[in-house]
Protein backbone atom coordinates (compact mmCIF):
# COMPACT_ATOMS: atom_id res chain seq x y z
CA UNK A 1 0.00 0.00 0.00
CA UNK A 2 2.69 2.57 0.85
CA UNK A 3 4.31 1.74 -2.33
CA UNK A 4 1.06 2.91 -4.04
CA UNK A 5 1.07 5.95 -2.18
CA UNK A 6 4.44 6.59 -3.02
CA UNK A 7 3.77 6.32 -6.62
CA UNK A 8 0.68 8.84 -6.47
CA UNK A 9 3.00 11.17 -4.60
CA UNK A 10 5.20 11.28 -7.37
CA UNK A 11 2.91 11.46 -10.23
CA UNK A 12 1.49 14.90 -8.34
CA UNK A 13 5.23 16.07 -7.92
CA UNK A 14 5.84 15.66 -11.53
CA UNK A 15 2.17 18.04 -11.97
CA UNK A 16 4.02 20.43 -10.02
CA UNK A 17 7.55 20.52 -12.44
CA UNK A 18 4.60 21.06 -15.70
CA UNK A 19 2.55 24.06 -13.73
CA UNK A 20 5.00 27.17 -14.19
CA UNK A 21 6.77 26.22 -17.61
CA UNK A 22 4.50 27.33 -20.29
CA UNK A 23 2.77 30.56 -18.01
CA UNK A 24 5.78 32.92 -19.31
CA UNK A 25 5.07 32.34 -22.80
CA UNK A 26 1.52 32.73 -22.82
CA UNK A 27 1.36 35.76 -20.19
CA UNK A 28 4.24 37.28 -21.96
CA UNK A 29 1.84 39.30 -24.74
CA UNK A 30 -0.02 41.14 -21.86
CA UNK A 31 3.36 41.46 -19.35
CA UNK A 32 5.54 43.26 -21.96
CA UNK A 33 2.74 45.75 -22.48
CA UNK A 34 3.04 46.53 -18.66
CA UNK A 35 6.29 46.58 -18.52
CA UNK A 36 7.13 48.29 -21.71
CA UNK A 37 9.59 45.33 -22.74
CA UNK A 38 10.43 44.08 -26.49
CA UNK A 39 9.04 40.88 -27.80
CA UNK A 40 12.70 39.36 -27.70
CA UNK A 41 13.27 39.86 -23.36
CA UNK A 42 10.25 36.92 -23.11
CA UNK A 43 13.75 34.38 -24.22
CA UNK A 44 16.36 36.10 -22.09
CA UNK A 45 13.81 35.26 -18.99
CA UNK A 46 13.44 32.40 -20.19
CA UNK A 47 16.88 31.67 -20.78
CA UNK A 48 17.47 32.95 -17.15
CA UNK A 49 15.41 30.32 -15.88
CA UNK A 50 16.95 27.39 -18.12
CA UNK A 51 20.36 28.50 -16.70
CA UNK A 52 19.60 27.88 -13.18
CA UNK A 53 18.43 24.26 -14.32
CA UNK A 54 21.59 23.66 -16.42
CA UNK A 55 23.89 23.76 -13.17
CA UNK A 56 21.52 21.96 -10.71
CA UNK A 57 21.40 19.09 -13.13
CA UNK A 58 25.17 19.23 -13.48
CA UNK A 59 25.49 18.57 -9.92
CA UNK A 60 22.36 16.63 -9.44
CA UNK A 61 24.46 13.36 -8.90
CA UNK A 62 26.42 15.43 -6.27
CA UNK A 63 23.26 16.08 -4.61
CA UNK A 64 21.90 12.99 -4.38
CA UNK A 65 24.66 11.23 -2.62
CA UNK A 66 24.09 13.82 -0.06
CA UNK A 67 20.34 14.23 0.11
CA UNK A 68 17.36 11.88 -0.44
CA UNK A 69 15.12 12.14 -3.57
CA UNK A 70 12.37 13.14 -0.90
CA UNK A 71 13.86 15.33 0.28
CA UNK A 72 15.23 17.54 -2.92
CA UNK A 73 11.63 17.18 -4.31
CA UNK A 74 10.08 19.54 -1.29
CA UNK A 75 13.27 22.17 -1.32
CA UNK A 76 11.88 22.62 -5.30
CA UNK A 77 8.59 22.76 -4.55
CA UNK A 78 8.75 25.26 -1.90
CA UNK A 79 10.91 27.47 -3.48
CA UNK A 80 9.23 27.35 -7.22
CA UNK A 81 5.92 28.64 -5.06
CA UNK A 82 7.84 31.52 -3.57
CA UNK A 83 9.74 32.34 -6.90
CA UNK A 84 6.09 32.45 -8.56
CA UNK A 85 4.35 34.57 -5.73
CA UNK A 86 7.50 36.79 -6.71
CA UNK A 87 6.46 36.85 -9.95
CA UNK A 88 3.32 37.98 -8.82
CA UNK A 89 4.49 40.59 -6.66
CA UNK A 90 7.20 41.87 -9.16
CA UNK A 91 6.99 45.79 -9.30
CA UNK A 92 9.85 45.36 -12.75
CA UNK A 93 11.00 43.79 -15.00
CA UNK A 94 14.34 42.95 -13.07
CA UNK A 95 12.94 41.75 -10.51
CA UNK A 96 11.49 38.60 -12.70
CA UNK A 97 15.28 38.17 -13.73
CA UNK A 98 16.56 37.92 -9.95
CA UNK A 99 13.51 35.65 -9.37
CA UNK A 100 14.19 33.29 -12.69
CA UNK A 101 18.09 32.01 -11.49
CA UNK A 102 15.73 30.29 -7.73
CA UNK A 103 13.12 29.32 -9.90
CA UNK A 104 15.25 27.46 -12.20
CA UNK A 105 17.72 25.84 -9.96
CA UNK A 106 14.72 23.42 -8.27
CA UNK A 107 13.25 22.87 -11.16
CA UNK A 108 16.61 21.74 -12.40
CA UNK A 109 17.68 19.50 -9.08
CA UNK A 110 13.54 18.01 -8.74
CA UNK A 111 13.94 16.88 -12.72
CA UNK A 112 17.35 15.13 -12.37
CA UNK A 113 16.63 13.40 -8.65
CA UNK A 114 12.67 12.34 -10.08
CA UNK A 115 13.53 11.08 -13.37
CA UNK A 116 16.75 8.73 -12.35
CA UNK A 117 14.57 7.63 -9.60
CA UNK A 118 11.80 6.76 -11.66
CA UNK A 119 14.09 5.01 -13.91
CA UNK A 120 15.78 3.35 -11.34
CA UNK A 121 12.89 1.57 -9.95
CA UNK A 122 9.64 1.83 -12.13
CA UNK A 123 9.21 0.45 -15.54
CA UNK A 124 8.77 2.05 -18.93
CA UNK A 125 4.99 2.93 -18.85
CA UNK A 126 5.44 4.51 -15.46
CA UNK A 127 7.95 6.94 -16.86
CA UNK A 128 5.42 7.69 -19.85
CA UNK A 129 2.76 8.39 -17.37
CA UNK A 130 4.55 10.40 -14.74
CA UNK A 131 5.57 12.91 -17.95
CA UNK A 132 1.52 12.81 -18.86
CA UNK A 133 1.26 14.22 -15.43
CA UNK A 134 3.95 16.64 -16.19
CA UNK A 135 2.05 17.44 -19.55
CA UNK A 136 -1.53 17.67 -16.92
CA UNK A 137 0.88 20.66 -14.99
CA UNK A 138 1.95 22.04 -18.38
CA UNK A 139 -1.62 22.28 -19.56
CA UNK A 140 -3.13 23.59 -16.54
CA UNK A 141 -0.59 26.35 -16.56
CA UNK A 142 -1.90 28.15 -19.77
CA UNK A 143 -5.96 27.18 -18.85
CA UNK A 144 -5.23 28.94 -15.76
CA UNK A 145 -3.69 31.93 -17.11
CA UNK A 146 -6.11 31.99 -20.29
CA UNK A 147 -9.19 32.18 -17.71
CA UNK A 148 -7.95 34.77 -15.49
CA UNK A 149 -5.94 37.01 -18.15
CA UNK A 150 -9.44 39.24 -19.85
CA UNK A 151 -10.33 39.96 -15.97
CA UNK A 152 -7.45 39.86 -14.17
CA UNK A 153 -4.39 40.10 -15.72
CA UNK A 154 -1.27 37.83 -15.78
CA UNK A 155 -0.24 38.79 -11.89
CA UNK A 156 -3.48 36.65 -10.45
CA UNK A 157 -1.88 33.94 -13.34
CA UNK A 158 1.12 33.31 -11.58
CA UNK A 159 -0.48 33.78 -7.98
CA UNK A 160 -3.04 30.69 -8.40
CA UNK A 161 -0.49 29.04 -9.53
CA UNK A 162 2.01 29.94 -6.74
CA UNK A 163 -0.97 29.05 -3.93
CA UNK A 164 -0.89 25.43 -5.84
CA UNK A 165 2.55 24.62 -6.01
CA UNK A 166 2.34 25.59 -2.19
CA UNK A 167 0.19 23.28 -1.44
CA UNK A 168 2.21 20.60 -3.34
CA UNK A 169 4.96 21.36 -1.45
CA UNK A 170 2.83 20.80 1.73
CA UNK A 171 1.61 17.12 0.26
CA UNK A 172 5.36 16.28 -0.29
CA UNK A 173 6.50 17.41 3.09
CA UNK A 174 3.72 15.13 4.81
CA UNK A 175 4.65 11.94 2.27
CA UNK A 176 8.03 11.75 4.00
CA UNK A 177 7.66 8.32 5.87
CA UNK A 178 6.47 6.68 2.50
CA UNK A 179 10.03 6.89 1.05
CA UNK A 180 11.66 4.74 3.60
CA UNK A 181 10.56 1.53 1.61
CA UNK A 182 12.22 2.16 -1.77
CA UNK A 183 10.09 0.00 -4.55
CA UNK A 184 12.06 -2.66 -6.21
CA UNK A 185 14.07 -1.92 -9.51
CA UNK A 186 12.46 -2.96 -12.73
CA UNK A 187 15.10 -5.19 -14.08
CA UNK A 188 13.61 -5.54 -17.68
CA UNK A 189 16.25 -5.09 -19.33
CA UNK A 190 19.52 -6.19 -16.50
CA UNK A 191 21.11 -8.35 -19.21
CA UNK A 192 21.94 -5.66 -21.29
CA UNK A 193 22.71 -3.22 -18.78
CA UNK A 194 25.32 -5.73 -17.97
CA UNK A 195 26.50 -5.84 -20.98
CA UNK A 196 26.87 -2.60 -21.89
CA UNK A 197 28.91 -1.51 -18.31
CA UNK A 198 31.48 -4.20 -18.94
CA UNK A 199 32.17 -3.40 -23.24
CA UNK A 200 32.30 0.22 -22.10
CA UNK A 201 34.15 1.29 -18.75
CA UNK A 202 35.05 4.91 -20.02
CA UNK A 203 33.04 7.81 -21.94
CA UNK A 204 30.18 5.63 -23.56
CA UNK A 205 30.46 5.59 -27.36
CA UNK A 206 26.88 7.37 -28.62
CA UNK A 207 26.63 9.84 -25.91
CA UNK A 208 27.28 13.21 -27.80
CA UNK A 209 24.13 12.18 -30.09
CA UNK A 210 22.36 11.00 -26.95
CA UNK A 211 22.74 14.64 -25.16
CA UNK A 212 22.48 16.55 -28.61
CA UNK A 213 18.87 15.10 -29.03
CA UNK A 214 18.35 15.69 -25.57
CA UNK A 215 19.48 19.27 -26.55
CA UNK A 216 16.95 19.51 -29.52
CA UNK A 217 13.89 17.74 -27.96
CA UNK A 218 13.76 20.44 -25.03
CA UNK A 219 14.96 22.86 -27.35
CA UNK A 220 12.29 22.58 -29.63
CA UNK A 221 9.38 21.55 -26.89
CA UNK A 222 10.08 25.17 -25.32
CA UNK A 223 10.41 26.85 -28.53
CA UNK A 224 7.39 26.06 -29.68
CA UNK A 225 5.44 26.28 -25.81
CA UNK A 226 7.22 29.80 -25.66
CA UNK A 227 6.75 31.19 -29.29
CA UNK A 228 3.08 30.03 -30.70
CA UNK A 229 1.19 32.06 -28.76
CA UNK A 230 3.00 35.63 -29.88
CA UNK A 231 2.98 33.80 -33.49
CA UNK A 232 -0.72 33.39 -33.24
CA UNK A 233 -1.62 36.57 -32.42
CA UNK A 234 0.83 38.81 -34.93
CA UNK A 235 1.07 36.61 -38.19
CA UNK A 236 -2.45 34.78 -37.71
CA UNK A 237 -4.57 37.41 -35.90
CA UNK A 238 -5.72 35.07 -33.02
CA UNK A 239 -6.80 37.22 -30.12
CA UNK A 240 -4.48 36.51 -26.39
CA UNK A 241 -6.90 34.42 -25.41
CA UNK A 242 -7.06 31.99 -28.04
CA UNK A 243 -3.65 31.60 -28.72
CA UNK A 244 -3.17 30.91 -24.93
CA UNK A 245 -6.41 28.31 -25.23
CA UNK A 246 -4.17 26.88 -28.46
CA UNK A 247 -1.12 26.77 -26.78
CA UNK A 248 -2.61 24.69 -23.64
CA UNK A 249 -3.55 22.39 -26.28
CA UNK A 250 -0.53 21.93 -27.48
CA UNK A 251 0.54 21.00 -24.03
CA UNK A 252 -2.72 18.61 -23.74
CA UNK A 253 -1.40 17.16 -27.03
CA UNK A 254 1.75 16.31 -25.34
CA UNK A 255 -0.24 15.03 -22.08
CA UNK A 256 -2.96 12.74 -24.29
CA UNK A 257 0.52 11.19 -26.10
CA UNK A 258 2.44 10.07 -22.85
CA UNK A 259 -1.22 8.61 -21.25
CA UNK A 260 -1.40 6.73 -24.51
CA UNK A 261 2.82 6.15 -24.84
CA UNK A 262 2.41 4.42 -21.66
CA UNK A 263 -0.23 1.44 -23.19
CA UNK A 264 2.08 1.48 -26.14
CA UNK A 265 5.35 1.00 -24.24
CA UNK A 266 3.60 -2.54 -23.24
CA UNK A 267 4.69 -3.71 -26.95
CA UNK A 268 7.23 -1.75 -28.34
CA UNK A 269 10.46 -0.84 -26.90
CA UNK A 270 11.63 2.65 -26.28
CA UNK A 271 13.33 3.08 -28.94
CA UNK A 272 10.36 1.99 -31.03
CA UNK A 273 8.61 4.78 -29.44
CA UNK A 274 11.52 7.17 -29.50
CA UNK A 275 11.10 6.66 -33.57
CA UNK A 276 7.65 6.74 -33.75
CA UNK A 277 6.99 9.88 -31.72
CA UNK A 278 9.72 11.91 -34.28
CA UNK A 279 8.23 10.84 -37.18
CA UNK A 280 4.76 12.48 -36.34
CA UNK A 281 6.66 15.58 -34.68
CA UNK A 282 8.24 15.65 -38.22
CA UNK A 283 4.68 15.31 -39.85
CA UNK A 284 2.85 17.90 -37.53
CA UNK A 285 6.07 20.74 -38.38
CA UNK A 286 5.51 20.06 -42.38
CA UNK A 287 1.69 21.07 -41.76
CA UNK A 288 2.86 23.95 -39.94
CA UNK A 289 4.35 25.17 -43.30
CA UNK A 290 0.89 25.29 -44.87
CA UNK A 291 -0.66 28.68 -45.23
CA UNK A 292 -3.79 28.11 -43.41
CA UNK A 293 -4.86 28.73 -39.58
CA UNK A 294 -6.22 25.69 -39.22
CA UNK A 295 -3.32 23.71 -40.92
CA UNK A 296 -1.17 25.43 -37.57
CA UNK A 297 -3.76 24.26 -35.52
CA UNK A 298 -3.76 20.65 -36.51
CA UNK A 299 0.01 21.00 -36.68
CA UNK A 300 0.66 22.57 -32.77
CA UNK A 301 -1.77 18.92 -32.24
CA UNK A 302 0.75 16.52 -34.23
CA UNK A 303 3.76 18.37 -33.09
CA UNK A 304 2.41 17.42 -29.28
CA UNK A 305 1.42 14.19 -29.58
CA UNK A 306 4.70 12.92 -31.66
CA UNK A 307 6.69 14.88 -28.65
CA UNK A 308 5.16 13.01 -26.39
CA UNK A 309 7.18 9.78 -26.41
CA UNK A 310 10.41 10.88 -27.06
CA UNK A 311 11.98 13.12 -23.80
CA UNK A 312 10.45 10.12 -21.08
CA UNK A 313 11.39 7.40 -23.74
CA UNK A 314 15.16 8.56 -23.95
CA UNK A 315 15.16 8.88 -20.08
CA UNK A 316 13.95 5.39 -19.72
CA UNK A 317 16.67 4.36 -21.68
CA UNK A 318 19.56 5.58 -20.03
CA UNK A 319 20.58 2.73 -17.89
CA UNK A 320 20.54 0.13 -21.00
CA UNK A 321 22.09 2.61 -23.53
CA UNK A 322 25.27 3.50 -20.95
CA UNK A 323 24.72 0.95 -17.93
CA UNK A 324 23.24 0.99 -14.29
CA UNK A 325 26.62 2.61 -12.86
CA UNK A 326 26.95 5.70 -14.96
CA UNK A 327 22.90 6.15 -14.59
CA UNK A 328 22.97 8.65 -11.84
CA UNK A 329 25.61 11.01 -13.24
CA UNK A 330 24.29 10.82 -16.91
CA UNK A 331 20.78 11.59 -16.39
CA UNK A 332 22.20 14.76 -15.07
CA UNK A 333 24.51 15.40 -17.87
CA UNK A 334 21.14 15.06 -19.98
CA UNK A 335 19.39 16.84 -18.55
CA UNK A 336 21.76 19.40 -18.23
CA UNK A 337 22.22 19.46 -22.06
CA UNK A 338 18.24 19.04 -22.51
CA UNK A 339 18.10 22.47 -20.54
CA UNK A 340 21.12 23.91 -22.93
CA UNK A 341 18.27 23.56 -25.59
CA UNK A 342 15.66 25.22 -23.88
CA UNK A 343 18.14 28.61 -22.50
CA UNK A 344 19.51 29.11 -26.34
CA UNK A 345 16.92 28.20 -28.94
CA UNK A 346 13.77 30.30 -28.02
CA UNK A 347 15.88 32.98 -27.21
CA UNK A 348 17.88 32.48 -30.10
CA UNK A 349 14.43 32.29 -32.02
CA UNK A 350 13.46 35.69 -30.49
CA UNK A 351 16.36 37.16 -31.83
CA UNK A 352 16.11 36.49 -35.66
CA UNK A 353 12.55 37.21 -35.12
CA UNK A 354 13.02 40.55 -34.16
CA UNK A 355 15.50 40.77 -36.97
CA UNK A 356 13.41 39.27 -39.60
CA UNK A 357 9.87 38.08 -38.98
CA UNK A 358 7.81 35.45 -36.53
CA UNK A 359 6.94 34.28 -39.84
CA UNK A 360 9.91 32.24 -39.86
CA UNK A 361 8.58 29.89 -37.15
CA UNK A 362 7.41 27.01 -39.04
CA UNK A 363 10.65 26.56 -40.90
CA UNK A 364 12.91 26.66 -38.37
CA UNK A 365 11.00 23.97 -36.40
CA UNK A 366 10.47 21.79 -39.50
CA UNK A 367 14.45 22.21 -39.77
CA UNK A 368 15.15 21.05 -35.64
CA UNK A 369 12.67 18.13 -36.17
CA UNK A 370 14.78 16.98 -39.10
CA UNK A 371 17.98 17.37 -37.20
CA UNK A 372 16.72 15.54 -34.30
CA UNK A 373 15.32 12.70 -36.13
CA UNK A 374 18.52 12.25 -38.19
CA UNK A 375 21.13 12.55 -34.95
CA UNK A 376 18.52 9.87 -33.10
CA UNK A 377 18.98 7.47 -35.90
CA UNK A 378 22.75 7.88 -36.11
CA UNK A 379 22.63 6.91 -32.16
CA UNK A 380 20.86 4.08 -32.86
CA UNK A 381 23.57 3.20 -35.95
CA UNK A 382 26.20 2.98 -32.65
CA UNK A 383 24.56 1.45 -30.21
CA UNK A 384 23.25 -1.58 -32.34
CA UNK A 385 26.85 -2.18 -32.96
CA UNK A 386 28.14 -2.08 -29.96
CA UNK A 387 25.52 -4.56 -29.23
CA UNK A 388 26.87 -6.75 -31.58
CA UNK A 389 30.37 -6.52 -30.24
CA UNK A 390 29.42 -7.25 -26.88
CA UNK A 391 27.94 -10.80 -28.18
Amino acid sequence: MSGFLLLTVIYIAFISLGLPDALLGVGWPSMRLEFDAPLAMAGWIFMTIAAGTIVSSLFSGKLLERFDTKQVTFASGLVTALCLFGFYAAPSLPWLFVLSIPLGLGAGAVDAALNHYVAEHYAAHHMNWLHCFWGVGATGGPLIMASILNENGWRDGYLVVAYIQFGLAVLLLLSFPLWKQEPKRDTTYEQEETAVTELDRKLPRGLPYALITFLLYCGVEALVGLWASSYLVQMKAFSIATAATWVSIYYGSITVGRLLSGFLSFRISNRQMIRLGQGLALLGSLVFILPLNGAMIVGLILVGLGLAPIYPSMLHETPVRFGKQRAKHLMGYQMAFAYIGSTFLPPLFGLFATKLSLGIFPIVILFIMLFMLLNTERLNHILTNRQEESV
